[in-house]
């Protein structure tokens, strides 16, 4: 039986409230109390999604790994050439990463306040996607479409360091949107893979 609407929105409330506190605030100077009071809920609704505020914390970079790996794998499945798709995966991180800044920036300030579990199964989560876009990379070095003399992963991990410095910089006012700095960002590692 579907639950009613006004309480599917008890968690992206409670969601909202907690990113939007943890992003002013911090994560570890946020308590359970003042996040529910934002929400406009109880702690008893709040446990009833969340066990605890780790689960909110996890939550909120879950959400957006979900979506990045959701839509890196409609990229990658498609029948389009191996540096279109590469080319694709890069807007769409920088993108998505931008459209969701706070939950980057919180999730990458306050990662390692994880209790040990929620940290490895972050980290494994994040590895695979990693993984995931480091086989279209590779795909293209066995096609001879991008160099070969750079590890994959070397690249993959200094791409993903800039994307991850986007919450540093990145202001939604400024001169470029979300989508050119993602076609910028996607041309730079194009041109990094190109073959000598």
């Amino acid at each position: 039986m579907a639950r009613p609407a006004a309480e599917d929105s008890v968690p992206r409330r409670l969601l909202a409230a907690a990113t939007k506190l943890f992003a002013q605030r911090g994560y570890d100077r946020t308590s359970v109390q003042e996040i529910v009071a934002a929400a406009g809920v109880t702690k008893g609704a709040m446990y009833h999604y969340f066990d605890s505020k780790d689960d909110l914390l996890s939550e909120i970079y879950g959400r957006i790994l979900r979506l990045q790996t959701e839509q890196l794998e409609k990229v990658a499945a498609t029948e389009a050439p191996v540096a279109e798709r590469v080319r694709q995966a890069a807007v769409d991180v920088v993108v998505s990463t931008i459209g969701n800044l706070d939950d980057m920036t919180i999730f990458l300030q306050s990662m390692h306040q994880l209790g040990p579990e929620k940290y490895r199964a972050v980290r494994a989560e994040r590895r695979r996607y990693h993984e995931r876009f480091r086989s279209l990379v590779e795909e293209g070095q066995r096609e001879g479409v991008f160099r070969a003399d750079k590890p994959a992963g070397i690249v993959v991990d200094f791409f993903f360091g800039a994307v991850h410095h986007l919450s540093v910089w990145y202001r939604g006012d400024g001169e470029l949107s979300a989508r050119q700095v993602g076609d910028h960002y996607a041309g730079l590692l194009l041109a990094a893979l190109r073959p000598e």
